[in-house]
């Protein structure tokens, strides 16, 4: 772990920071924090001009978890604005940049966190991973990113988004500390209505690298238009590590699949327009009180506070539950979503685990999709589906491509199956035949 002058220093080059802690000192095993999670020590801004002051009164469950656990975090990291996004380039505070290439994106919403992690200032990091926020940015940072099963870590003290798809988890170097981060932050919690109480087993204890008679599921929907034809030979390859440690490969079908980036987009931008309606410039957070009249006061704070792309997802999603169109998007999108979550439920009849890419591509470049909000929201086309339907799920890196970015191969498991999620991904990490050198800024 390297000192905090020096990842200050490379943190000018990346800026996967938005605040460092006060004191913060070198310790091993040191993390870092999404700032979507409320800290009593430092500001949580969310990367929003909205929140820029904003300190809160109270810490979420998994900062407490990591206190108790006595596990030292330096900083608070960058993200898209109120995790919104794909590429870390919707911040109020600026783009982060990925290490393995300045001149493109680390993925998004967690890519402060995936950066960190890839860039060596950290050894672990917390994000929140709502449509694909923490194994995005893990695929394109050539680290592990681990979305739990819906319900599996408490919510409380995560800045909502989309309540009923946001999940916290680990971005890490590998599947063991994953799992070391998991086991700490996993478990009911009174404070959240969503947590599940259900035993918190021991994940490390699962990571034996033995996957003999493992059913892995190959869905076809995941390896057809729209993959680039390197990130799925680097996939395919994977899977067929993971076939000669004995695992045998099933072919299914998710047939629901083609209909999840436009469920996902339609629910989260609902759900936005809801949770966001509470930064009113009245109760907290930034306020533009020059207006002559409670409305105005009201339209300044919001116009001024949200950035592009959180007003464009508002007004998608106060669309999308407006009168006469309710039931056209909204109530429909409910259906198609428990439709999706069907798919996954009747092929873990068959299969223990499924593999897929984590992404279409490898990390474009800072800009190139900024223009474009459709062709960014495909970025996360492969990841939604787990979101939806509330399964776990996790990015490992598996190769490169021609351009020596990293590629990611993502694994999924029926709910609440972490350890066996945990110990596939740990099999495949074992028998990869490669290290990974990563980007020296440290």
């Amino acid at each position: 772990m390297a000192d905090i002058a020096k990842i200050k220093a490379a943190d000018k080059k990346i800026g996967a920071f938005v605040n460092f802690k006060n004191g913060s000192k070198n310790e091993p095993f040191s993390g870092a924090i999404k700032d979507n999670l409320v800290t009593t020590n430092l500001p949580t801004t969310c990367s929003s001009k909205m929140l820029e002051k904003f300190i809160s009164p109270y810490e979420a469950t998994v900062v407490q978890k990591l206190h108790e656990a006595k596990l030292n975090w330096i900083g608070k990291t960058n993200l898209d604005e109120f995790a919104m996004g794909s590429s870390t380039e919707n911040s109020a505070f600026g783009v982060t940049k990925n290490p393995w290439d300045l001149t493109r994106v680390p993925g998004g919403s967690s890519g402060g966190s995936a950066a960190a992690v890839a860039a060596g200032m950290v050894d672990w990091a917390l994000g929140s991973d709502t449509g694909g926020s923490i194994r995005q940015p893990a695929a394109f940072c050539g680290v592990v990113g681990l979305k739990p099963t819906y319900g599996r870590v408490s919510r409380y003290g995560l800045i909502a988004m989309a309540s009923s798809l946001d999940q916290i988890g680990p971005i890490t170097r590998d599947v063991k500390d994953a799992a070391q981060i998991l086991q700490i932050i996993a478990g009911r919690d009174e404070m959240d209505a969503t947590s599940v109480d259900e035993p918190v087993p021991d994940y490390g204890e699962a990571l034996t690298g033995k996957i003999k008679g493992l059913k892995i599921g190959i869905p076809r929907e995941y390896f057809g238009k729209g993959l680039d034809p390197e990130v799925k030979k680097k996939v395919e390859e994977a899977i067929k590590i993971l076939e000669k440690q004995g695992a045998k490969i099933v072919p299914i079908s998710l047939p629901h699949t083609p209909h999840a980036i436009s469920v996902y987009y339609i629910i989260q931008s609902a759900e936005v327009s809801t949770n966001l309606s509470r930064y009113d410039g009245i109760k907290y957070g930034y306020s533009d009180n020059r207006g002559d009249n409670l409305l105005s006061v009201y339209l300044n704070s919001r116009s001024q506070g949200f950035g592009a792309e959180v007003k464009r997802r508002i007004i998608l999603g106060t669309y999308a539950l407006s009168a006469g169109y309710r039931d056209a998007y909204y109530k429909k999108a409910t259906k198609v979503r428990k439709l999706i979550r069907q798919d996954f439920d009747e092929a873990f009849k068959k299969v223990d685990i499924i593999a897929t890419p984590t992404t279409p591509t490898t990390a474009f470049k800072i800009g190139e999709k900024a223009d474009n909000p459709l062709e960014m929201y495909l970025s996360d086309v492969f990841a939604c589906s787990a979101n939806l339907s509330g399964n776990p799920a996790i990015s490992v890196p598996c190769g490169f491509d021609k351009n020596k970015l990293p590629v990611g191969l993502q694994l999924i498991a029926d709910h609440f199956e972490e350890r066996k999620l945990l110990n596939a991904a740990y099999a495949y990490e074992q028998k990869r035949g490669f290290d990974i050198e990563y980007p020296k800024f440290v």
